[in-house]
């Protein structure tokens, strides 16, 4: 599994409430959350992302508190995958569950520039920066996550019978 887009780059200890505000919260709706995404960090995201975009993180990506409507609300916005140098663990989890790509790698994470052509294997965990001619190795998951995440979450998975 791939993934390709361009990066749009944020720094360290993007917490969930700048993910998607607690105003919003009460909105269950994922294309309502989408349409607030980071609304109070980046009042344009919502205008510039495109189908396939990847964030780019640093340091403690997704911490806060342990809402799934921080994942969620990144999905439906069209993002394909969040790249960061680490991720708070309750983030990583409830990205998993919905079926948000993640991939850990300090060295992309650094190296990275906001609007570099990214391309991720998700089976391997190699993240290749198309306008920089770099690539990067982070971790790839295993196979049941790598399921997991294609199938758009554990629900899915379950009731697919994927895993």
């Amino acid at each position: 599994m791939k993934a390709c887009g361009n990066a749009i780059k944020y720094g360290d200890n993007i917490d969930t409430d700048v993910i998607i505000p607690a105003r919003y919260l009460n909105s269950s709706d994922p294309k309502e959350l989408a349409a607030h995404c980071m609304e109070d960090l980046d009042k344009d995201f919502v205008k510039r992302v495109q189908k396939g975009d990847m964030i780019v993180g640093g340091k403690n990506f997704g911490c806060g508190s342990s809402r799934e409507h921080a994942p969620l609300a990144i999905r439906e916005s069209g993002v394909s995958c969040v790249i960061a140098s680490t991720f708070a663990r309750i983030f990583y989890r409830n990205a998993i569950n919905i079926g948000l790509a993640i991939i850990e790698c300090d060295e992309a994470a650094q190296k990275i520039a906001d609007g570099d052509a990214l391309e991720v294997d998700f089976d391997t965990g190699v993240i290749t920066n198309r306008t920089r001619g770099e690539t990067y190795r982070g971790e790839p998951f295993p196979e049941f996550i790598r399921s997991i995440i294609a199938a758009g979450g554990l629900i899915n998975a379950i009731r697919d019978h994927r895993i």
